[in-house]
């Protein structure tokens, strides 16, 4: 993990947090185990021991374990195995491989123990797993469901870390949305509140938006993408999730519709109606274990980050101080570091919105954007006070490359002299690069009027691309 020096300390002082995973062993899981007088989020008797899990995940278990349990009952963990550190040469594929390999032996075992008895003390804990008269059956169904989990603990407390600067703020939009403040530790389960977090499916920021998601409530083009903004991505969520309450007056339902979608969430509530029901027997499209354990996560999330920032004090960010500036045109990042004495570095750490493109003077930062600033200093200056030469009337031109018969993504790359990986990012492609006859390509790095290969096509507006 990439770590700041404030984080790092505080993460390689582990007897300390070692003391804190095993207090929160003790001090969250009586909680899990009460009735929940909380009446937005409840804890159903159905989900308890899918709580306790998450709470150990998050709490207990380190990045360097992993643990091999069943995907139904959470409560029956098989072993926790040894992981690879993070950091170390090829750790991901050897990572992978010490998973599968202890997923596989108690597949073996399980499958084994519902034809005989146990022979060996491996087996005879196992199988004591499964008391009853219907173990034998119950061990060959568990066969196929067994699953690893790594544990998170040391990133879920950088996320904590991480949270401080935005939290007070995230909570009073969700206030101002007449949601409930507790959402704000959703970010934990979907990012673990890392504001540059992308899915592989292409989810971005603290809130995980898909792009296709994202831009029905948030700006997303080549130069600014709205949900790596903490901020503007509360907003949008908030919106998203008042839309769910409102839809299914409930918030297990509501929060579980973050995952699953709402329109999932409406077939589900038709054919089974309550969320329990919806837990305990749903199981059609893609509602399986990450959906079905999204709830159950949250409130782990939520139970673990209360006691955290209660308890975990030395070292954790206070909450930042900043104001907006809101451009009255486009503006470049050197004029407005040089007017404001701030380095370019500072700015785009604290509008992570703003692109690379941006960063590095490609594109302008665009009309309207709210430039989120430190408080105090030139900084603290009204918007009025930038020289009128600081505003640009349009944003700078993409060079466009149009795809002509016989071109690929690397043939493109190779004759701008850019990365096969760059393109993709600039233009949004798939993992295969997959282009098509006619398509306009912006060529990152470069700028102007140059349009390559575009033939009779006229008119082409290139400066929003």
């Amino acid at each position: 993990m990439n770590v700041k020096p404030r984080q790092r300390q505080i993460l390689t002082n582990m007897s300390f947090f070692f003391t804190i995973s095993y207090c929160l062993l003790f001090y969250v899981m009586p909680c899990s185990g009460s009735p929940s007088t909380n009446q937005d989020f409840p804890l159903y008797p159905a989900i308890t021991k899918n709580v306790q899990f998450w709470e150990k995940i998050y709490a207990v278990y380190s990045l360097k374990q992993a643990v091999i349990h069943d995907s139904e009952d959470l409560s029956k963990i098989y072993q926790v195995v040894a992981l690879v550190d993070l950091e170390a040469p090829l750790a991901q594929q050897q990572n992978a491989a010490i998973q599968k390999q202890a997923c596989e032996k108690y597949r073996f075992i399980l499958t084994k123990l519902a034809d005989q008895p146990p022979s060996s003390a491996e087996e005879q804990r196992v199988a004591a797993l499964f008391p009853g008269k219907t173990a034998r059956q119950e061990m060959a169904q568990a066969a196929s469901r067994v699953r690893s989990q790594s544990g998170q603990k040391e990133r879920f407390l950088t996320g904590v870390i991480n949270s401080e600067a935005y939290l007070p703020e995230i909570k009073s939009i969700l206030r101002s949305y007449g949601l409930p403040e507790e959402l704000a530790h959703l970010p934990h389960v979907e990012s673990s509140f890392n504001l540059k977090a992308y899915s592989r499916l292409g989810a971005a920021g603290i809130w995980q938006f898909t792009r296709e998601t994202g831009k029905q409530y948030l700006a997303i083009d080549y130069a600014v993408d709205e949900r790596l903004d903490p901020i503007a991505a509360t907003h949008a969520a908030a919106k998203y999730l008042a839309k769910s309450f409102n839809t299914l007056n409930n918030w297990p339902l509501a929060i579980t519709s973050y995952n699953y979608g709402l329109g999932g969430m409406m077939r589900a509530v038709d054919e089974e109606g309550s969320y329990e029901k919806i837990f305990t027997n749903y199981n059609k499209g893609y509602f399986k274990f990450a959906s079905r354990n999204f709830y159950s996560e949250f409130l782990a999330a939520r139970n673990v980050a209360n006691y955290l920032e209660k308890n975990h004090h030395s070292g954790v960010a206070r909450e930042a101080k900043y104001r907006y500036l809101k451009l009255q045109g486009f503006a470049g990042m050197q004029e407005i570091s040089q007017h404001l004495s701030l380095p370019i570095q500072v700015i785009a750490d604290l509008n992570p919105a703003l692109l690379p493109p941006v960063i590095s003077g490609e594109k302008f930062i665009p009309k309207g954007y709210s430039l989120r600033l430190p408080a105090g200093g030139k900084a603290s200056q009204p918007v009025a006070s930038l020289p009128t030469s600081a505003f640009k009337n349009d944003q700078k031109s993409s060079f466009i490359h149009q795809v002509k018969k016989g071109d690929t993504a690397m043939s493109i790359a190779r004759l701008h002299q850019i990365s096969v990986k760059n393109l993709i990012q600039a233009n949004n492609l798939d993992q295969y690069a997959t282009i098509r006859l006619g398509q306009n390509l912006r060529i990152p790095g470069k700028t102007g009027a140059a349009i390559e290969n575009v033939g009779k096509t006229k008119n082409l507006t290139i400066s929003s691309l």
